[in-house]
């Protein structure tokens, strides 16, 4: 069992997949220059990004006002060791990203997987459980062009081990990240991880089929009550699975947002719910889908690994989910180019559904 090796004061991280969030947290990370931070690394495969940072640095839109933070992204890792690697890939390209980063740990040292879904499953699957740590991203940001990374919404990383990496492991790591946004460490990753999967599959398929912020499509009551059935079927499957869910940052209570029987019918209880998801509409009202961002690019949606999981781990536990069935399906229309997405499209998902 790997134990940990790494000094609080000496924190060589890299950072691969320099999109929305990796591009955010590493020139937030050479803007705050930790003294606990020895070196930092950015990797990107894609050729524009590095010309562009080459050129005109990290320009970083949002908290903290515009500004450009000097710093060089890299075709692939050098060869040294890193006592952190941060996955900052979509999901579909985790585990290949998990596969060329193993052989860049340092002793002790772990992958930090941030994408959304349940990637640290199939991270760990590769590196191992104890080589395997859990970022949870709770706040928004988009890379609107080539360099430019704009922070759409507050919020930090919440971080946890996805198996017994040893004692206090993670407080080194924590207070680099801490330095630029805020970092916290949990006990319970996979309750931190599914809340969150919840929220993720509810706010990333419909923005994805409504093809606008999170803002403007929570106005909408269809939309919120296909949220609430879309977020209530992914907390029956986590029950299913034995999670114990923890709330979205530190409020959000997904066991009390999920729906009963008898609130589908109306009541205090579903109108106190609404009022709920149009504050989260509010706070967030920038955000948008990640997964329409990858159909506009040409790239894979990665709605498997979101709704589609859900699906799948649903089904072994005979529980049904059609609402997040409908939702994969109608992503993948969309990235098929069969659907286009509106939010009239939304609501046909609402009145069409059972």
């Amino acid at each position: 069992m790997i134990r940990a090796a790494v000094s609080a004061a000496s924190q060589r991280v890299a950072i691969v997949g320099v999109g929305g969030i990796g591009g955010s947290l590493a020139g937030r990370l050479i803007e705050a220059s930790p003294p606990a931070l020895e070196s930092l690394v950015a990797v990107s495969h894609n050729a524009a990004v590095r010309e562009a940072i080459a050129r005109s640095g990290y320009r970083l839109r949002g908290e903290g006002g515009e500004r450009s933070v000097p710093g060089t992204v890299l075709a692939a890792l050098p060869d040294e060791a890193f006592d952190w690697i941060l996955l900052c890939t979509r999901p579909p390209q985790a585990t290949e990203a998990a596969l060329a980063a193993l052989p860049h740990l340092a002793p002790g040292g772990a992958l930090v997987v941030c994408p959304n879904g349940l990637c640290e499953d199939r991270v760990a699957a590769v590196a191992g459980a104890a080589r395997t740590v859990g970022a949870i991203v709770a706040f928004g940001a988009s890379a609107p062009e080539p360099g430019v990374f704009e922070q759409t919404s507050a919020g930090g990383l919440t971080l946890g081990e996805h198996g017994d990496g040893g004692p206090d492991r993670l407080q080194g790591l924590a207070a680099v990240l801490n330095s630029a946004l805020p970092a916290s460490i949990t006990p319970n990753l996979a309750g931190a991880r599914w809340s969150k999967l919840a929220i993720n599959c509810a706010i990333s398929a419909l923005g994805t089929i409504g093809g606008d912020r999170l803002g403007p499509l929570m106005t909408h009551r269809f939309v919120r009550r296909l949220a609430l059935e879309i977020m209530t079927e992914v907390v029956a499957v986590a029950r299913a699975e034995g999670v114990a869910l923890e709330p979205v940052s530190g409020t959000l209570d997904l066991d009390w947002l999920a729906l009963t029987a008898d609130e589908r019918s109306g009541g205090p209880a579903l109108v106190l719910k609404h009022s709920m998801l149009l504050a989260v509409g509010m706070r967030y009202r920038k955000l948008r889908s990640s997964m329409l961002r990858a159909i506009e690019g040409g790239r894979d949606p990665g709605v498997q690994f979101l709704n589609g999981e859900i699906v799948q781990r649903g089904a072994a536990h005979g529980i049904a989910t059609p609402f997040n069935a409908e939702a994969a399906r109608l992503v993948e229309a969309i990235a098929a180019g069969a659907e286009a997405p509106s939010v009239d499209q939304v609501r046909r998902f609402w009145t069409d559904s059972p």
